[in-house]
């Protein structure tokens, strides 16, 4: 008898695989923070599974638990166990960055990080317990824990303190690199870059103010010269040539032909009244509208006769002119109209 065919579960809408990414990422970043507050409040008189006494209260934020889990986490690793702070740290950043990207298989990508990982701890543990045991440091074990002490040991009996040491070292970087995916050659380009940049603008800013103080030196040197100059110099009077007039001698012919006076000076005497000048009309005679209408016309003709269409809008008689204002109609320019004169 065939078997039936096993019906394939339909994948989850978009909306709802994101809302489950974020409630992960969420679970993991209150484990991170818990961790975080356990290993920075533990305190070697606390219960818990390298003490089984009791001393009262705890000190520990996680309480009996985190007494605990702090205690088998430093025993362990040591002050290595903050890596498992950072390992949940850069999941959560990493989930947010790529919230919104459709789920890939990347199995083997992820074991490769978690190799990474690990290779970063334990590397870690025995750079630890070589180099910073003189570190007074509350732990429940020795520095880099218990793992430490075994990895840290056996490099140094076989590679020597330096050398171990320097083997750890880079085991660390090529687990860091392999777990975060950095490249240390990019790392180096781009901290040179930096370095370049911020060493020209340091440069530049320093040219500058030197240059700044000089000119601010010179342009006081120059004042200062300047105030001297003027004190030297003497101030003189403005020089003014007069002109100068020369007598030309009239001729005997001019003073024959000099005119004599008709009349003899007469003494001034006051000029006439107004009264005697005739009123002026009251009564200005200006265009008739039947004028100003006629004159209208024969503008809008004479200049349509040049092919400029206006409009005769207003006019205003005075007394010696009377102003017409003209309305061009669609199209025409004021320069048409200025160059018929």
């Amino acid at each position: 008898m065939a078997r039936p065919a096993p019906r394939s579960i339909p994948p989850l809408p978009p909306r709802m695989l994101r809302l489950l990414r974020e409630a992960r990422a969420l679970l993991v970043g209150f484990a991170a923070l818990f961790l975080t507050a356990i290993l920075l409040t533990f305190d070697e008189s606390d219960p818990s599974f390298s003490d089984t006494g009791t001393h009262g209260t705890l000190h520990n934020l996680g309480g009996q638990i985190g007494a605990q889990l702090s205690d088998v986490l430093l025993m362990l690793f040591g002050l290595s166990a903050w890596w498992w702070v950072g390992l949940a740290a850069a999941y959560v950043i990493h989930t947010f960055r790529n919230l919104d990207e459709p789920p890939q298989d990347k199995g083997r990508q992820r074991w490769v990080r978690l190799g990474g990982f690990l290779l970063l701890l334990l590397a870690s543990t025995g750079v630890e317990w070589l180099r910073t045991w003189h570190w007074s440091v509350a732990l429940p074990d020795a520095h880099g824990g218990v793992l430490g002490m075994g990895i840290g040991g056996a490099a140094g009996a076989l590679l020597g303190f330096t050398g171990g040491s320097l083997i750890l070292l880079l085991l660390m970087a090529l687990g860091f690199s392999l777990f975060t995916g950095v490249s240390w050659l990019s790392m180096a380009e781009r901290t040179g870059d930096w370095a370049e940049t911020t060493y020209l603008k340091l440069r530049e800013a320093w040219q500058a103010s030197r240059d700044r103080k000089l000119g601010e030196a010179a342009l006081q040197k120059r004042e200062a010269l300047v105030s001297v100059e003027k004190k030297k110099r003497v101030e003189a009077p403005p020089i003014r040539i007069e002109p100068v007039v020369k007598e030309i001698p009239q001729s005997p012919r001019a003073v024959s032909e000099q005119q004599t006076p008709l009349f003899s000076n007469l003494p001034d005497s006051p000029l006439p009244p107004l009264h005697l000048l005739d009123p002026a009309d009251e009564v200005v005679e200006t265009a008739s509208p039947e004028s100003l209408e006629f004159t209208s016309l024969m503008i809008e003709r004479k200049l349509a006769e040049f092919g400029v269409e206006v409009k005769v809008v207003s006019a205003s008689p005075g007394p010696v002119i009377t102003r017409y204002e003209i309305e061009p109609a669609v199209g025409v320019k004021g320069n048409q109209i200025v160059n018929l004169s």
